[in-house]
């Protein structure tokens, strides 16, 4: 359920794509509505208005991570890139289980003799992206953030 700051946010996106479009056939370029909304999601630094649009309501939703977004951390005490697979909430639940696809398989194993390498793995994180297990050092199991954060 979208808030009136959801509401409003959109409202004033949708508005400034209105006005780009009058200026823009006003100098005797006309654009569709669509190819507005698609200059001001690039405007705000996105790819098009449908992420723009799902960010905006991602962000008054308060969940930090969504499906498809790009993350970096550690799994296990290893480095990884990646992507959100998967992810589920409760209804009023604070914490999400997130399934996470490597760009490269972690080796979760710390010894020497043998390796067993991840590269699909799930646990369940608080909205700092930090999983509520942790390894035998006391530190999550699972630290995320967003790319470039």
């Amino acid at each position: 359920m979208m808030t009136s700051n959801t509401t409003d946010q959109l409202t004033d996106l949708k508005t400034q794509a209105r006005r780009l479009r009058r200026d823009m056939a006003e100098t005797g370029r006309a654009i569709s509505h669509g190819q507005a909304l698609e200059m001001i999601a690039h405007q705000q630094g996105v790819r098009d208005w449908n992420t723009l649009s799902a960010t905006v309501r991602r962000n008054d939703n308060k969940r930090p991570f969504a499906v498809g977004d790009r993350v970096e951390g550690q799994y296990l005490g290893q480095p990884f890139t990646g992507y959100v697979h998967g992810l589920s909430v409760g209804p009023q639940g604070k914490y999400q289980r997130i399934t996470l696809q490597f760009d490269e398989p972690v080796d979760v194993v710390t010894f020497d003799s043998f390796s067993s390498f991840r590269q699909r793995v799930s646990a369940v994180i608080d909205d700092e992206g930090r999983s509520l297990y942790r390894i035998s050092s006391g530190a999550p199991q699972l630290v995320l953030h967003h790319v470039g954060l």
